[in-house]
């Protein structure tokens, strides 16, 4: 979060006493009754299919070999000489820092001079400073890059779309010689269409800053997917895109997949690396639950704090998918997401410790650039982890009280490991293993989670 003065974090503080008036003796009698079960610890097992350092290395330099100095591009540019802008997105996308320093590198290599630019829409506050920050968290810097980052708010005009539309990109992008458009591609949390998270919305909003954002917004999620392909559409053909590093992950939040597109290729080979990226997403293998509690959210992990394609949360009926979840429990803010506590209101339950970190400013521009502010909504607030818990099984309406169905995951991106309570464990899916249990959750004297589950691949539990 920004620097906050003195009177103003008076005024918060104020603002929260008043609000949370939630760890009161009189809640923690109402909720005394709640059992909670015990618990087994589950290994999901899913495909681990993925690109080493070197392979990655590889890919990339040898696929822009061949789109920018080969046959694949039509006009087949020597790059020698040019301003090359890069795009880097604020989504916490694996291997970002290690594509980012390769593309930089072959194009060095090749007598281009490339800068890289922030193309996250309104992210980071929508200020410069925000955003540059943003790509520092995930060790996006100049001296790791070895070339400048220009952050910069400023739009130019290149053209209109096919239905008559003003099409503005960022400045440097449009004033550059060309632009390298770096992105993964995935299923979005809020819409559906040919064309999703990927190229061409990084172009079409990310490359848009927070003009090119709220014009796609403008309408609604219910036209999203067509304004992204219109206006992405409408940058391929007036923009000076080079070409495309479309990125498709696994399971395990670990590169699957690189594939460097010429420009004309983007809008025909995006659909289908789509499709790949679909079929190897995480997900709970259990289709229902009573409650699901989510250790942690954050914009690093989905657009929406916790991908609801994962936690069944969708802040629009545009788009579906998931675990069918009752109520959903949330601990805790990433690091990484600096305040950004956008998913929130897709929430049954927060903790005070969630409601103390939020920069509702951040917040709140994001809901105001994408017209939806059901993730911005600040849900039922309880002292700690037990009483959050306990709430949103008290208020369940399905539950059985003596055998609830309740899900503990660390984030909607790692889900290799996940609790699971008794009542669960009978209903065990073939790719699933219980690893260990039963136990019953770890409260401190607080009322608070003493362990945190393993957040990446390869990590244990605590």
């Amino acid at each position: 979060m920004g620097t906050v003065s003195h009177a103003r974090k008076r005024e918060m503080t104020n603002i929260s006493e008043n609000y949370l008036n939630c760890g009161s003796r009189e809640m923690t009698q109402l909720l005394s009754d709640v059992r909670l079960p015990q618990f087994y610890r589950v290994k999901q097992k899913f495909d681990g299919t993925h690109l080493t350092d070197d392979t990655i290395v590889s890919v990339i330099k040898s696929g822009l070999g061949e789109v920018l100095r080969g046959k694949k591009s039509a006009e087949n540019k020597n790059i020698r000489g040019m301003r090359i802008a890069v795009t880097a997105g604020s989504r916490g996308v694996a291997n970002i820092a290690l594509i980012l320093k390769t593309i930089v590198s072959f194009l060095k290599e090749n007598g281009a001079a490339p800068f890289i630019i922030p193309a996250m829409g309104s992210h980071g506050g929508a200020t410069a400073e925000g955003q540059k920050k943003l790509l520092e968290g995930y060790g996006i810097t100049e001296k790791k890059m070895g070339c400048p980052i220009h952050s910069s708010m400023d739009v130019k005009k290149i053209g209109k779309t096919a239905d008559g539309r003003d099409v503005y990109i960022d400045r440097l992008a449009a004033e550059a010689d060309g632009i390298i458009v770096v992105g993964r591609i995935k299923p979005h949390t809020a819409f559906r269409g040919p064309y999703q998270s990927g190229l061409m919305k990084m172009m079409a909003i990310g490359l848009g800053k927070q003009y090119g954002a709220s014009v796609c917004h403008a309408e609604g999620f219910q036209r999203m997917g067509y304004n992204v392909q219109t206006f992405g559409s409408a940058i391929i053909k007036h923009a000076n895109i080079l070409c495309g590093v479309g990125i498709v992950e696994n399971a395990f939040d670990e590169t699957r997949k690189i594939k460097v597109m010429s420009k004309e290729d983007i809008g025909r080979m995006e659909p289908e690396l789509l499709k790949e990226a679909e079929q190897h997403m995480p997900r709970i293998l259990w289709p229902a639950c009573d409650v699901l509690i989510v250790d942690e959210i954050g914009k690093n992990f989905s657009g929406d704090g916790m991908d609801p394609n994962v936690t069944g949360s969708f802040a629009t009926p545009y788009a579906s998918g998931g675990i069918q979840a009752e109520r959903i429990c949330l601990l805790d803010l990433s690091p990484e997401t600096h305040g950004n506590g956008m998913g929130t209101g897709m929430a049954s339950v927060i903790t005070r410790r969630i409601f103390n970190q939020l920069d509702v400013n951040m917040m709140y521009i994001n809901a105001m650039t994408c017209k939806n502010l059901n993730g911005s909504r600040i849900p039922c607030v309880m002292t700690n982890d037990k009483e959050a818990i306990q709430f949103c099984l008290k208020t369940c309406i399905h539950a059985d009280r003596q055998h609830p169905k309740i899900i503990r995951i660390c984030n909607s991106q790692f889900l290799e490991h996940i609790w699971i309570s008794e009542a669960l464990a009978a209903e065990l899916p073939e790719a699933a293993e219980i690893i260990s249990g039963p136990f019953p959750l770890p409260f401190d004297s607080e009322g608070n989670l003493t362990d945190r589950l393993p957040r990446q691949r390869g990590q244990r539990f605590q």
